[in-house]
């Protein structure tokens, strides 16, 4: 079911109108792609904050005026990795960041500390752990 702006979970009820029109709006899309509402609250909530903070007068103009029902599904999300514990790892010079079992790395860094910073990142959203490699593995 998606959630409009007058049905949407409980969480959101504090949150300035338009942060909750992005957390709904990040939510509809996770729930097009397969995710649990109970995986994907916490997600589209931190998204949503960082989003509005961060936010132009022009992206809040266009969030105005966004369908947040009408979403299409992305076809290289994978709801089934919610649960795998996130890996830093050094590959070709760079330190790779990666959902264990997904296809490709979320990112790469020139230093560990911002693979590790991101992977963290990640990790806290799923609630799962980061898998730290060394150089040599």
């Amino acid at each position: 079911m998606m959630w409009t702006m007058n049905d949407y979970p409980a969480s959101w009820k504090n949150f300035e109108e338009l942060e909750r029109k992005k957390a709904i709006d990040i939510g509809n899309a996770m729930l097009i792609d397969g995710y649990k509402e109970e995986d994907l609250i916490p997600i589209a909530t931190k998204q949503a904050k960082d989003w509005y903070k961060e936010a132009s007068k022009e992206e809040l103009d266009e969030l105005k005026n966004k369908k947040i029902t009408q979403h299409k599904k992305d076809p290289s999300a994978q709801p089934e990795l919610m649960n795998h514990d996130v890996e830093i790892f050094f590959k070709d010079d760079k330190w790779h960041v990666k959902t264990q079992g997904a296809k490709r790395a979320d990112s790469t860094h020139e230093t560990k500390q911002t693979a590790l910073k991101r992977a963290k990142e990640i990790a806290d959203n799923k609630g799962v752990k980061v898998v730290q490699h060394n150089k040599n593995e």
